[in-house]
């Protein structure tokens, strides 16, 4: 049977609650929502599975959790270029655009619409471009180590210079890059060390950005311990 979009709307807007609006709202989401939790995302998620045309028509609803929605059960095979730019000209908050990217990091064209978001002058598409680096550089094979020497230059020369919200996904980026191998281990420790603290605006939240250096020789002494592989990347809100 075909899931109806607006019987996945009116579901949607029953599972949201004032609280979570108010959460996702401190988190920069724009008014446009209903306020569903992840674990109500993830359960609709496992009951339809993959639905392309589904996964459209709720992108179209411009509804912030009918968008995440959408990055959760689209056919990464059939995002064609055409609509992952029309999707990134529409991103408005970076917890859509961490979601985004987590499916542009499933699809062929992860690598060129990385390359490309980077440079964008919209502050969402950039930090989506950013964050593909940082799943592409945890997926093997994804990306030559040569391109993300170049990033780790990038991101020491101008991170201080950028948009709040891509400060952060390059620092994110760095963290990955420094996760990578034991010589991106060092190579990212050292990069972090010469740009020191890396300042962003969370807004009214917890969160705060972490210290690269520090963040990459834990988790790198967790799997040491552990014999643990790379880290998965999750749906859930982003700081």
């Amino acid at each position: 049977m075909a899931n109806s979009a607006s019987d996945v709307l009116r579901e949607l807007q029953s599972l949201g609650t004032q609280q979570n609006r108010k959460v996702y709202a401190r988190y920069g989401v724009g008014p446009s929502m209903y306020g569903v939790s992840y674990a109500h995302l993830g359960k609709l998620t496992q009951r339809i599975q993959t639905d392309q045309a589904l996964a459209e028509a709720l992108w179209e609803s411009g509804i912030h959790d009918a968008r995440v929605l959408a990055t959760m059960i689209a056919d990464p095979a059939r995002m064609t270029d055409r609509l992952l730019e029309s999707w990134a000209l529409d991103l408005d908050s970076h917890v859509l655009a961490d979601a985004f990217a987590t499916l542009v990091g499933k699809t062929p064209l992860a690598q060129k619409k990385m390359e490309k978001w980077i440079d964008a002058k919209g502050e969402w598409m950039a930090a989506a471009g950013w964050g593909l680096v940082g799943r592409l550089a945890m997926s093997d094979g994804a990306v030559a180590d040569e391109f993300l020497q170049k990033i780790l230059t990038r991101v020491e020369r101008a991170i201080h210079s950028e948009r709040n919200r891509v400060r952060h996904a390059m620092n994110t980026a760095l963290i990955c890059i420094g996760l990578r191998s034991p010589a991106f281990q060092k190579r990212a420790i050292e990069a972090a060390g010469r740009i020191g603290k890396v300042e962003v605006d969370h807004g009214e939240t917890g969160c705060t950005t972490p210290d690269a250096a520090s963040y990459i020789k834990k988790v790198a002494a967790r799997r040491a311990k552990k014999g643990k592989g790379k880290v998965k990347a999750k749906a859930r809100m982003h700081c």
